[in-house]
Formats: structure tokens, C-alpha cells, sequence
């Protein structure tokens, strides 16, 4: 049952939270939380996002604040840190907040950056966790194939866990994937399959070897649950650099997916520079506890969106609601 646009905007807040350090383009994270009768909830679909888009993220929202989640098989949940495309000296001191990581995903294929750049930070990730921890990349659909072929030769040596989206498209993911197999190289899809119109299409092709599932975009846990039981891959739950709100939302959908053989990505409220929960969702020797979050009105004071920010997310909420009306 859709809740009434009023219920919604009763209790929205929309704040505007500075990161650490650039990430995904931007230096500060806007979202909108509000709370539902299981508790607060977040809407945070990127500012870039059309309305059609965003409403996956709305429907996911409803979905964790007014309907029972799943039942939870498990109680923590292993994460990964996660490395921006720092300079490789600044690996160490972005690592150090993510303390017991065992796995770490490094971005890669940065705008205005080279391949050197991405071996240099891989090496000091390789260096500051030692040999037997697992390193990730995640291309963001950043390089063409060839370009992919030529950074796993690249990489080969720091013994990647798998490679995530390396190629834009489900065609260039399959080709990649036939070029690297030899290599026994995994290929992990997350934008083939949370911003296609076809989210099982990356699986059906046999483009990937996993998946990378986020709830918001997914439009929920209880989809993303219907999506994952039909693809037949390996899963891994990450987030859309959420607050700890929006993170327990993927906590809730790992803690309830039958298999979970990969550390997640949830542990990107360390990426901010606050959060808004009053005991936020921070790695304890490498895991998070799954649980709901409770504001902290402070910060929904100090950091409130500026008034035209504000009004630009109730109506975004309010046109996104009309959709799924």
C-alpha cells in the first residue's frame, strides 16, 4: 500500500552532508529521510536522476519504512572499505576508518586520470593490507574492452578478487569477461544491472560471474530479493553512498539473502565526513551489526538543506510519488 503524499511529508527532512574527500563527481551528499511506522527511512536518489529513476529509490524507501522486512538469517554482516581515487599516499589514511576490513574495493578509471594512477593506489591498498586480503576494482563502466583487457594485465599482480563493471554496456561485459576468463578473473555487473531496464539481462547474457545489488535503486529489499532469486548468481549488497539510515536498508537486505559468499559494500557512511545517526553504521573489526538507526536531530538542524534545496526534494518527492501512484 502506497502511503499518502502528506504521511511522507509530515516528517521529511532533507539534509546536505560534506564528504571526506570527492567521490562519485561530488563533495557533499543531499538526501531525504522521513519516517514510516517501521521506523526512518532514506530517499536519496542522485541529484542527476530523472524522476522515472528516482522512484525505484521512493519505492524502496516506502518499502523499509512501512512494511516488515524479511526474516534475518544472520545478525553482522562482513564489509569491504571502500577507496576513492585518492593519490596512492593517501591510501593509508582513508583505510585506517574502515578498521578489521579484510577486503578492499578500489575505485579505478577515474575522469582525468591514467592507468598508473589506478596501478599506484591498487599497489598501496595491496601494501597496506598485506597478502592475504582481497582487493576489488570497480571501473564504474569506465573503460572500453580493450582498455579493460589492458589494466587486468596491469593489475594481474596485486591477485584481484574480481572486477566490477569494467565496460559500460552487457555486450562489452561479455567480451571482457570471454578475454580475461583464462585468468580466472571474476566479472562482478552493478550498473547492468541497477540502471538497466532489464535487471536480469546482464545474467541471461552470461555477461557476469556476480552481481552488485543495491536496495534503493532496486526498489527495495523485497524486489531486490525477487531479482536476486531469479538471476541465480552470487551476490553482493552494497550501497549508493548512503546515510547510516539508507545503510541499514542493505543491511537488512544481505542479513536476508540465503548465500552471501562476498564481503559487502556497506560500509560507506565512513565516506562522510558526519552521519546522521545518533550511533551510526561503522565497521567493528571488519562487520556491522544489522539494525535500525534513530536521527540525530542535531544534525538534522546543523546540516539542513538550504530552503531552496529543501523545496527542490518535496517536489521531486512529490512528482516521484505521482509515478508510482
Amino acid at each position: 500500500m502506497l502511503p499518502s503524499l502528506s504521511d511522507i511529508l509530515s516528517t521529511a527532512r532533507v539534509v546536505s552532508l560534506p564528504l571526506r574527500q570527492r567521490f562519485r563527481g561530488i563533495e557533499t551528499r543531499e538526501v531525504m529521510l522521513f519516517e514510516g511506522p517501521q521506523g526512518w527511512t532514506e530517499f536519496s536518489p542522485f541529484v542527476e536522476y530523472g524522476d522515472e529513476e528516482a522512484a525505484a529509490w521512493l519505492a524502496a524507501a516506502i518499502d523499509f519504512g512501512w512494511n516488515e522486512t524479511p526474516p534475518l538469517l544472520r545478525d553482522t554482516i562482513q564489509v569491504n572499505a571502500t577507496l576513492p581515487a585518492v593519490s596512492a599516499h593517501r591510501v593509508a589514511d582513508v583505510l585506517d576508518r574502515f578498521p578489521g576490513c579484510r577486503t578492499i574495493k578500489v575505485k579505478v578509471a577515474e575522469t582525468g586520470q591514467t592507468l598508473a594512477d589506478d596501478v599506484a593506489r591498487v599497489a598501496a591498498a595491496r601494501s597496506y593490507l598485506g597478502p592475504e586480503g582481497r582487493i576489488r576494482v570497480d571501473a564504474n563502466g569506465g573503460w572500453n574492452v580493450d582498455e579493460a583487457e589492458h589494466a587486468v594485465h596491469a593489475l594481474a599482480e596485486f591477485d584481484l578478487e574480481y572486477l566490477e563493471q569494467p565496460c559500460a554496456s552487457v555486450d562489452e561485459l561479455w567480451q571482457i569477461r570471454q578475454r580475461v576468463k583464462y585468468m580466472g578473473l571474476p566479472i562482478a555487473a552493478d550498473e547492468s544491472v541497477r540502471k538497466a531496464s532489464d535487471p536480469l539481462e546482464v545474467a541471461r547474457q552470461e555477461a557476469a560471474d556476480l552481481l552488485v545489488i543495491k536496495a534503493q535503486p532496486l526498489g527495495g529489499i523485497h524486489a531486490a530479493m525477487d531479482i536476486v532469486s531469479r538471476a541465480g548468481l552470487p551476490i553482493v549488497v552494497s550501497s549508493a553512498l548512503e546515510t547510516s539510515v539508507g545503510i541499514s536498508m542493505g543491511l537488512h537486505l544481505a542479513a536476508a539473502l540465503p548465500e552471501l559468499p562476498y564481503d559487502c559494500g556497506l560500509a560507506t557512511v565512513s565516506l562522510l565526513s558526519l552521519d546522521v545517526a545518533l550511533d551510526p553504521l561503522v565497521p567493528v573489526d571488519g562487520s556491522i551489526a544489522v539494525r535500525r538507526v534513530l536521527p540525530n536531530e542535531r544534525v538534522f538542524d546543523d546540516y539542513a538543506a538550504p530552503a531552496e534545496r529543501d523545496a527542490w526534494w518535496r517536489e521531486r518527492l512529490t512528482r516521484t510519488h505521482a509515478l508510482l501512484a
